[in-house]
């Protein structure tokens, strides 16, 4: 089965090796050394001076990050489940917040978070996705950040980038807070998120900070001395710091990301070809977010006859779109397999006659680099 699901993603076999071995304890020099290792690998991919794992999902990082960098009233762009989520974080807590809610299909704007730091001071961080996976879409998080910064410099900007680190470079100049997880385009299993800091957040976490088990104020003391504060998950560390080795070693993060665009822009292109519709207005480089009203339907087709397993959608857009991942190292042939399969399907409900059009529209954008403007 090909597990195309935008997380979790498949984890390659010499990567599962590295984490078979004997388990080893948290507390030992040996895992301080391999601990030591993965946030200097870290700190590579996320372009911050300061990095955090934790042994929890995205979410558990998420939480973390609204409990410790928002003191006073938070800001959450809501277009899609995860950017929902941010504000049920802060209302369980009983945070102050204002949402800018969005249809799923729809980014936010610069102007609009612009208007609404303006108008209340007390808002003192801002949270928003990267690409927001519940419809595949990416926010222009680049150009609100350095609005927001423009602005008031001292507004913490934490970003969830956990469908995002690993498939496109981030420019962190203006982020304060990045959050990735394993089973993105990391490669892993669940169960471990990475939180990138700025100084100025760890200035702002050290004077103030929140939480027991998510006290970053806590984590950053004990991590800069290569350990963790609770018990580690020692597995998946390891396993992490293979994957980065492994993606180093393979041609690095540039050769990683450019494979990952020209793979999303190809099948972009070849869905289009063969008369499907792309969801979202702005489309993330993570997915490709296919809307149509036979999305069950083909989503049953391509996981009983073409064995390939692709998510579907959230809420009111279950049974109406279905996602294709683009993230992690995904051979084109691969990629190929999944579009061939989906037209195939189109055929056999009778919506268009198949004649390869999604293979050869893929194969001479993904080898030719026909839209290398767009690379």
């Amino acid at each position: 089965m090909l597990l195309f699901t935008p997380g979790p993603t498949p984890v390659p076999e010499n990567i599962r090796l590295s984490m078979a071995e004997p388990t080893i304890h948290h507390r030992t020099a040996e895992f301080e050394d391999i601990f030591a290792k993965t946030r200097v690998l870290l700190k590579e991919l996320f372009n911050m001076p300061e990095v955090l794992m934790l042994a929890s999902t995205g979410t558990g990082a998420m939480e973390a990050s609204l409990l410790n960098l928002c003191h006073s009233k938070a800001l959450v762009i809501n277009a899609g489940k995860f950017g929902e989520r941010f504000g049920k974080i802060a209302k369980a807590y009983n945070i102050p917040y204002q949402e800018l809610i969005y249809d799923w299909d729809t980014p936010s704007t610069v102007e609009d978070v612009k208007k609404a730091i303006s108008k209340d001071n007390s808002i003192d961080a801002i949270f928003i996705q990267i690409c927001e996976s519940s419809g595949g879409l990416r926010h222009p998080v680049e150009e609100i950040s350095k609005a927001v910064k423009f602005i008031n410099s001292d507004i913490m900007v934490v970003v969830d980038g956990i469908t995002a680190v690993g498939v496109e470079k981030i420019d962190t100049t203006n982020i304060d807070c990045l959050i990735s997880g394993s089973q993105k385009a990391l490669m892993l299993p669940p169960g471990l998120s990475m939180i990138g800091l700025s100084r100025e957040a760890c200035e702002k976490i050290n004077k103030f900070s929140r939480g027991y088990y998510f006290n970053l104020a806590t984590e950053l003391k004990k991590q800069q001395k290569n350990t963790t504060a609770y018990t580690a998950p020692t597995t998946l560390i390891i396993g992490l710091k293979a994957i980065l080795e492994e993606i180093k070693s393979s041609g690095g993060y540039e050769k990683l990301y450019d494979e990952t665009k020209r793979r999303s822009i190809a099948s972009k292109v070849a869905i289009e070809a063969i008369d499907l519709k792309i969801y979202p207005k702005s489309p993330a480089d993570a997915m490709t977010a296919v809307i149509d009203e036979k999305a069950n339907d083909i989503r049953k087709i391509l996981k009983e006859k073409y064995q390939v397993n692709l998510a579907g959608g959230q809420e009111h857009l279950k049974g109406k779109i279905f996602r294709i991942n683009h993230m992690g190292l995904i051979k084109p042939y691969e990629a190929l397999w999944v579009l061939n399969a989906i037209e195939l399907a189109l055929d056999e409900l009778g919506v268009r006659k198949f004649d390869g059009t999604a293979s050869l529209t893929f194969s001479r954008v993904y080898y030719t680099k026909e839209l290398k403007n767009d690379l």
